[in-house]
């Protein structure tokens, strides 16, 4: 598959016809192809920009294994900046452009664009305090959006395909902890579950967060900068709850609840889980599950 954020493809340079070994063309023939040449010259001129686009790299065996990337996208409905970013996430959950990286997204909506003319209902201000206690490690002197954050260790403008698809490459590259998660049981507005780790020897010291969020949003903005847009919108975070210690795995499984916002379906979210090291450091694990009902 082929997209606009992330693939250019170069046309192969046109290709030098040889003469077979041994054989020789005679005046006659030199003169044939020449007039041919001629008579095709504006043919050979268009031929770059008709050439067929090159064939999509093989998708990868599904057996293959594909480390959990986290990407964290701090974006607002009141910014005019951050449509185009909100764009790129949704691109990378779903054409997972990584070969080697399983891309979990999270759209963490701060509060203080809230003050400029729209207030955002997705917005909170633990979103901001979060993005805060990234600036020291990640060298950012100002919280700014469209940011995104990937895997805790690096951040850049959020609408930035480049950035982002060099970030997740290289995130994949670290050691994560095997996550799984049971499948969720939903009663009413609560949703139970369990995150379990593969392994239980050397777990780092750290925390472990679950985050539910809405799959899919769209919003018809009335004012502020994006006033008269529709906004489409993925991976939407509307809990943000710390569970446990990584440690904590080491004993076996690790179990907690949420509590769904009052205008979704519990049954109709999907649920992270995290681990990161402290003072809101690396992610070294994640995984995500949806919270309907397995058929």
């Amino acid at each position: 598959m082929r997209t606009t954020f992330f693939v250019t493809a170069a046309l192969p340079p046109p290709s030098n016809q040889a003469v077979e070994s041994g054989s020789k063309p005679n005046d006659s023939e030199r003169t044939t192809v020449l007039q041919t040449l001629l008579r095709s010259a504006p043919l050979l001129l268009l031929l770059p920009l008709t050439l067929p686009a090159q064939s999509p790299a093989p998708k990868p065996s599904t057996t293959q294994p594909r480390t959990p990337v986290l990407v964290e996208l701090f974006t607002s409905e009141g910014c005019s900046s951050c449509p185009p970013a909100d764009k790129l996430l949704a691109t990378l959950q779903k054409q997972q452009p990584v070969a080697n990286a399983r891309i979990i997204v999270l759209e963490e909506h701060v509060d203080y664009w809230d003050r400029t003319g729209w207030r955002d209902r997705f917005s909170s201000s633990l979103f901001a305090e979060r993005q805060n206690l990234y600036a020291p490690r990640l060298k950012f002197d100002d919280p700014y959006t469209p940011q995104m954050v990937v895997d805790g260790t690096a951040q850049f403008l959020g609408s930035d395909p480049s950035k982002a698809i060099a970030s997740i490459t290289q995130a994949a590259q670290s050691p994560k902890i095997p996550l799984s998660l049971s499948q969720p049981a939903v009663d009413g507005k609560h949703i139970s579950c369990s995150v379990s780790a593969a392994t239980g020897s050397d777990l780092p010291r750290g925390d472990l967060y679950a985050v539910l969020v809405d799959p899919t949003a769209s919003t018809e903005v009335k004012s502020g900068e994006n006033g008269g847009r529709h906004l489409d919108l993925v991976s939407v975070v509307r809990s943000f709850q710390r569970v446990g210690k990584i440690q904590d795995l080491s004993k076996g499984p690790v179990s907690f609840k949420l509590t769904a916002p009052t205008d979704e379906s519990a049954a109709h979210m999907r649920l992270v889980v995290f681990a990161q090291l402290p003072d809101q450091g690396a992610i070294r694990g994640a995984a995500e599950t949806d919270t309907a009902p397995k058929e």
